[in-house]
């Protein structure tokens, strides 16, 4: 899951980057409403948690102006419990609202839900040969053998199975599994993979994840897989 946190308040933005972050998610964090309206903006997530008081712009002006171009969802964020200010919020096109303080846990599963809502045609269980995904319980077999992942390490299966067949270069990886501002210069991505190559492929048949010499990585079956 990508996810943009737009939250002034350093302790806030830090525990939320830090606990989704080890739930496997993608996260940028914008500290005024100025850079998160551009990042919003320029940027697919897949929901945006937006505090309504912030410096610059507002939460309601930021949502008002996303909301004429984008449906990304969004769980408002913040201390303002009134109910005028849950009806505002919710009014400018928020999908959920949650009160500071808040429990993590409840906001991992609205983040959660508000995924599966703009997903609603995508299937939760993913399979390619013997392999199989299961995208909300985040777990994976081999065979009928369950595949011991980090958080990391499933977040990066589930991106290949999600779009298997098609070849995604060490870039695009970056950015869908780690974070966008991700420095291509360092090898974190070949680590992952051979990591994961090893877990998903060693000891079975056939063999999945690929290298496209040139281009990136594939999780596929092969007609030469197949025949051998």
């Amino acid at each position: 899951m990508k996810i943009l946190i737009v939250d002034d308040e350093p302790k806030t933005a830090d525990y939320l980057y830090k606990g989704l972050t080890e739930q496997g998610c993608a996260v940028d964090v914008a500290r005024d409403g100025i850079d998160g309206q551009h990042l919003a903006m320029v940027h697919d997530y897949d929901v945006i948690v937006l505090d309504a008081m912030l410096p610059g712009i507002d939460g309601f002006t930021l949502l008002r102006a996303l909301r004429q171009v984008k449906q990304t969802p969004v769980i408002m964020l913040t201390a303002r419990d009134r109910v005028e200010d849950r009806v505002k919020g919710l009014h400018d096109g928020a999908d959920d609202y949650l009160v500071k303080p808040f429990s993590f846990l409840e906001l991992l599963a609205r983040l959660q839900a508000l995924q599966r809502r703009g997903r609603t045609q995508e299937p939760m269980q993913l399979k390619i040969a013997n392999l199989q995904v299961d995208l909300l319980a985040r777990k994976a077999w081999r065979g009928g053998t369950r595949i011991d992942l980090t958080a990391k390490e499933f977040a990066l299966l589930a991106v290949l199975a999600r779009r298997q067949g098609e070849i995604l270069s060490k870039t695009a990886i970056a950015e869908l599994v780690w974070d966008m501002n991700f420095d291509s210069n360092t090898n974190i991505v070949e680590v992952a993979i051979k990591r994961l190559r090893t877990k998903i492929d060693t000891g079975f048949a056939p063999r999945l994840l690929h290298t496209v010499r040139g281009m990136g990585y594939v999780l596929e079956v092969r007609e030469e897989e197949d025949m051998a």
